[in-house]
């Protein structure tokens, strides 16, 4: 299946820079997946589509700090580091920039502890593809302190803008730090909108899924199966692997707020297949694709994606591709914002 097939013409004024003033306040396009029939409406319409009894299915990461800037020891030439994954102890995956000038050796220093030493030390250990670097940080005190300290939110590329109230990146539900990037679905939600489909029946539950490399990645073949995703870590609770039972005994609807939550449902699918879901963890690399039988997830609350990537492909499987097609095209003629700090899509 070719790449070009999820390819789109997408004006760049449509590329949302900032988060609206309130969370709720963004559209939401509805997409019938069966029928293609597609409604116009504001976030808060949600509502109106979910049920008691559906099950809204909630990534709780929270992302760090994860930009930083310094300089090499030896040329004092400036190096951003964007954290990635921890491995072990101080040893974490990053994405380096400029990636050639940071060879197995290389030593890169942040910061400054008022005695001309750094307050963070970065040596490069291993080198990988496409900017990918494995360092080893060497430090004083607590690391997510300093990360607090001299990091900076990680935004996409193609947000030009500053992001002034850091939170604004964060689901209101955030818990586990470890993401290099935001589920930007959940970003819609407010706590009192959470309350009010609570309420009225519907269940809440959540997952953690670290968002990693593969935000950050294009794709690079050109053909879709070629492609391959890089893994990222979730973890599954005893309380949600319950919950999602109890739904999928009663056949009731498993709605996954963005692809993360998506992604992390479908992996525990395959992982525990007509066997009773159990709580768990490890790291997925899940690709989903058209052609995909879906395992628990029935409907997807999500943004506005990038064209030909793995997320536009995730949708079509869920979907249908011409339905997808077809919504984006309204979309972008409706003016709807995209990416990260865009609108919604509500596919049921």
């Amino acid at each position: 299946m070719n790449v070009d097939l999820f390819d789109f013409e997408l004006p760049e004024e449509l590329i949302a820079q900032t988060p609206l003033a309130e969370r709720t306040a963004s559209r939401l396009l509805m997409l019938n997946k069966q029928s293609g029939a597609i409604e116009h409406g504001a976030f808060i319409d949600l509502s109106s589509k979910l049920h008691a009894g559906d099950v809204l299915v909630l990534n709780d990461t929270r992302v760090i700090p994860a930009r930083l800037l310094g300089m090499k020891q030896d040329t004092g030439a400036k190096i951003e580091l964007l954290l990635l994954k921890q491995l072990e102890d101080d040893r974490w995956e990053v994405l380096a920039k400029p990636a050639k000038r940071m060879k197995i050796g290389t030593v890169v220093d942040f910061g400054d502890n008022g005695s001309g030493e750094p307050l963070l030390r970065a040596t490069v250990e291993e080198e990988g593809e496409m900017g990918a670097r494995i360092v080893r940080f060497s430090y004083e005190g607590i690391f997510n302190e300093l990360l607090d300290q001299l990091g900076e939110m990680p935004l996409p590329p193609y947000i030009k803008e500053r992001l002034d109230e850091k939170e604004r990146y964060q689901t209101v539900y955030s818990k586990h730090e470890g993401s290099a990037a935001a589920p930007t679905a959940g970003l819609h939600f407010t706590e009192a909108f959470l309350a009010e489909l609570e309420a009225k029946g519907v269940e809440l539950a959540y997952i953690t899924l670290h968002v990693g490399l593969g935000t950050f990645r294009p794709m690079s073949s050109e053909t879709v199966e070629e492609h391959e995703m890089h893994a990222e870590y979730y973890e599954i609770s005893e309380e949600t692997a319950k919950i999602l039972q109890r739904a999928r005994d009663e056949k009731r609807r498993i709605i996954a707020v963005g692809t993360t939550s998506a992604r992390t449902l479908e992996t525990i699918g395959q992982r525990f297949g007509d066997e009773p879901l159990q709580s768990c963890n490890g790291w997925t690399s899940i690709f989903i694709y058209p052609g995909y039988t879906f395992q628990l997830v029935s409907g997807l609350l999500t943004n506005f994606h990038l064209p030909k990537s793995t997320l536009v492909m995730l949708v079509s499987a869920l979907a249908g591709r011409e339905h997808i097609m077809q919504a984006y095209e309204e979309a972008i003629g409706k003016k709807y914002r995209f990416f990260s700090f865009g609108d919604a899509m509500f596919i049921y």
